[in-house]
């Protein structure tokens, strides 16, 4: 069946009222299922042996997962003199477990024009945009191959220190483009009195304060080059006073043999006793082998620095010697059919004596100075 008959079948049962406004619009029924076969090992902290027995252990688990599978409803509507209105629900599907979250998503209304795109709702801000430029983007940047491990300490939450997050109460602007040049403004209102906006807050009465992030970006694609500068400000969003902040810089060159990436970043965050930064780098390539494409990546985390005093946490990001990690993975990707997508690869975080980086997306968490690695094989299917 036609996916946007069936979409204004379901919009029809949703909201009968508005059947005949929905039949006039291009509406349509989308989604995306994503589920990995894994082995994923390292030194872990067994929950069931006693404090003071040796907690450490090393294991291997099998397990399925899914990697941001998503079913959606998307559509615009012509409204006169170049201008449309747009929309979009999207949901988690967990289809590892079954279940999901209704509009968890990429969920917005908003403005099209040829003065760019104006949207409201819960969305990923312009620096995650950074991510495709060096990101694994042949097995679509999520799955424990996930390249941001590292960058952007995006395994964290907004309210632990993370700068890759999907935020709430949210309000963007994207230029058009002009001559290969795109620039992006978001502006999200994380309500720290009502805990609104994705972030978790601690005593609400000792921490009323009105918490914001701002992102931006600038983007810029000419024939096979491809690069971006990316900033983000968190203020408030750990705690009345801290200002913490990203900047980060990728770029790849397509070479037609070879893709080449690579990415640069700085993190610092405001803590009782100082400022805490980290340096992080990174290099990819793709190849194309056979009928499918050959992926590499390796990334590195310095030690955390700054004036903070030693042993300071952020996340997973910690003051001192020892405190940095390297990520490195390789993948095949083998595109069945347009839709229809199968991979392989191996992915590994290496922790120095005093970090504990897992994966980004479904994480094994580690004990410190040990590894976590993982092999996979996906299936992906668009419809």
């Amino acid at each position: 069946m036609n996916k946007k008959l069936v979409a204004v079948a379901v919009a029809g049962v949703l909201a009968a009222p508005l059947a005949a406004e929905a039949q006039t619009a291009n509406v349509t029924l989308y989604g995306r299922l994503n589920l990995t076969m894994e082995a994923v090992s390292g030194r872990a902290v067994d929950p069931n042996i006693p404090a003071t027995g040796n907690q450490i252990q090393n294991r291997t688990v099998y397990r399925v997962s899914s990697n941001s599978s998503r079913l959606g409803v998307r559509g615009s509507e012509a409204l006169g003199g170049g201008l449309s209105a747009i929309f979009q629900i999207e949901s988690n599907v967990s289809a590892d477990t079954g279940g999901g979250l209704l509009g968890t998503r990429e969920t917005f209304v908003g403005l099209q024009g040829p003065w760019g795109t104006f949207k409201v709702g819960n969305f990923l801000a312009p620096y995650d945009d950074i991510h495709p430029i060096f990101g694994n983007v042949p097995t679509l940047t999520t799955s424990i191959l996930s390249t941001a491990a590292l960058w952007a300490q995006a395994s964290q939450s907004k309210g632990n220190g993370g700068f890759d997050a999907r935020l709430g109460n949210s309000i963007r602007y994207d230029s058009p483009n002009m001559k290969g040049f795109v620039g992006s403004f978001q502006l999200s209102s994380l309500d720290a009195s009502s805990g609104q906006g994705g972030v978790t807050y601690g005593n609400q009465a000792t921490q009323q304060r009105h918490a914001y992030v701002m992102s931006m970006g600038a983007y810029y694609t000419n024939g096979p080059f491809k690069g971006g500068v990316a900033y983000e400000n968190n203020q408030k969003v750990r705690g009345q006073g801290l200002d913490d902040w990203a900047l980060s810089a990728a770029a790849n060159w397509n070479f037609g043999f070879m893709k080449l990436g690579g990415v640069y970043e700085r993190l610092d965050y405001d803590t009782a006793t100082g400022n805490l930064k980290r340096d992080f780098w990174g290099v990819s390539a793709t190849v194309p082998v056979g009928p499918g494409e050959l992926y590499g990546f390796y990334g590195n985390a310095g030690d955390g620095k700054g004036n903070a005093a030693n042993g300071t946490t952020i996340g997973q990001l910690v003051k001192g010697g020892g405190t940095g990690a390297s990520q490195w993975e390789i993948s095949y990707t083998y595109a069945l059919s347009k839709r229809t997508l199968a991979y392989t690869g191996f992915v590994q975080t290496r922790n120095d004596q005093n970090a504990f980086y897992n994966f980004n997306i479904n994480p094994y968490n580690v004990a410190p100075d040990a590894n976590a690695s993982g092999f996979v094989v996906g299936l992906v299917h668009f419809f």
